[in-house]
């Protein structure tokens, strides 16, 4: 397959700039600040996997500082026309270091999901301090299902590109419209969750928050299959979840989770079996 991009979708919002004062620290990239949500996590992750399909002139692209900024002013000039609301920012790079996108709105989201500084414990006595200290909200709930099928691992469920049969397949089993606060998570052959169909998932297990393993690199006997996405990346990266495998037949009916992707942040969900 060679006709396929590597893609990101990156929220831009411009009340990411108001992070730092509202006491939200430790938060990357957007310490800047910047409108662009985890921008450099977005780049690292298409540069890995161009480096994995050796895309030298993708490579060059968007290497080093220099890349990063290229990668900025590219995005600054796709936002310079528009309103001031939230957008989603769907950002491609062919093998010959092509970028291109397409730009639509996004709607609002509460600036604690996006850099939370704790995800709560499950129950309701959390419901009141999430808005008070940092924690994300829980709402809008999100409905997370299980696919009615088991999806293989592979180098396009590893690395995020526009080759995207197996994701928008599990998402039409499970009957999902566009706007439907719902996600469906992909099992693997070995009978573990790999990630969400646009989202990576945490579950509470012995007494934290944690979610399927990713390896360093594509390998079909390591880690879940899925890829290591930015909200993951970031919320690894400050223990507020750990990677450990989650069988399919531990998930229980009603029990509490989140998801997180590169254009809503953490978002709170409930399992239905």
């Amino acid at each position: 397959m060679d006709d396929f991009l590597l893609f990101t979708s990156i929220r831009y919002d411009p009340q990411l700039l108001q992070a730092p004062s509202l006491g939200f620290t430790n938060i990357g990239w957007n310490q800047e600040p910047s409108p662009f949500y985890m921008l450099d996590f977005h780049r690292d992750r298409m540069l890995r996997a161009a480096i994995h399909w050796n895309w030298t002139p993708a490579i060059a692209k968007i290497s080093g500082s220099e890349g990063l900024e290229t990668l900025r002013i590219f995005l600054q000039s796709i936002t310079s026309e528009a309103s001031n609301g939230p957008h989603r920012l769907m950002i491609t790079l062919a093998r010959d270091g092509t970028l291109a996108h397409q730009i639509s709105p996004l709607p609002e989201t509460h600036i604690n999901n996006f850099f939370p500084k704790h995800l709560p414990r499950p129950g309701p006595e959390n419901s009141v301090q999430s808005k008070n200290e940092l924690f994300p909200v829980k709402e809008p709930i999100y409905e997370i299902i299980l696919d009615s099928l088991k999806t293989a691992k592979s180098q396009f469920t590893h690395h995020k590109t526009t080759y995207r049969d197996v994701y928008n397949d599990a998402r039409k089993r499970a009957q999902i419209a566009p706007g439907d606060k719902k996600e469906v998570l992909l099992i693997n052959d070995d009978g573990y969750i790999m990630e969400g169909t646009i989202s990576t998932p945490y579950f509470w297990r012995d007494g934290k928050w944690v979610t399927p393993p990713v390896s360093g690199n594509f390998n079909p006997s390591q880690g879940s299959g899925g890829n290591d996405g930015t909200t993951r990346r970031w919320a690894l990266e400050r223990s507020l979840v750990t990677e450990q495998p989650v069988p399919v037949d531990s998930l229980v009916d009603g029990e509490e989770c989140w998801i997180s992707n590169g254009l809503r942040g953490f978002i709170f969900g409930e399992v239905k079996m």
